[in-house]
């Protein structure tokens, strides 16, 4: 049963992700929004060490993208960014159901697994 409600959870996940990241990218290449590197400065900027490409176009770093979601190279970060939260939200789904169960070892294996992952996500560890 877990491992129908997690593939369907990781399923509905992947389709908004997918989704986002399609109508993003078009908003994106079609121009309706301004990008925050345009297109031909990135080309000429693609081949550089991430620390000087970071000074050339004051790109954030971190969490820093998220100022930027009105840019549209930065809104295809959305979808990436649920692509990436999706295993998150399936173990903190299925934490409960666990100890609904009694399966007290997997909830606590779960819960450290997204704990783990959360770190990982915040930059704390960084």
């Amino acid at each position: 049963m877990e491992q129908q409600i997690y593939a369907r959870w990781v399923d509905i996940g992947t389709r908004i992700g997918l989704a986002l990241l399609v109508i993003s990218f078009a908003l994106y290449v079609t121009g309706m929004l301004e990008a925050h590197v345009p297109a031909a400065e990135l080309v000429r900027l693609w081949d550089l060490p991430v620390h000087l490409f970071v000074a050339a176009t004051d790109a954030p770093t971190g969490w820093g993208w998220l100022a930027l979601l009105h840019k549209g190279d930065y809104l295809t970060f959305v979808g990436i960014a649920v692509f990436a939260g999706i295993t998150l939200v399936c173990y903190a789904r299925m934490i409960p159901m666990l100890i609904a169960r009694g399966e007290r070892l997997h909830a606590a294996l779960a819960a450290a697994q997204l704990l783990v992952l959360a770190l990982a996500l915040s930059g704390v560890m960084t």
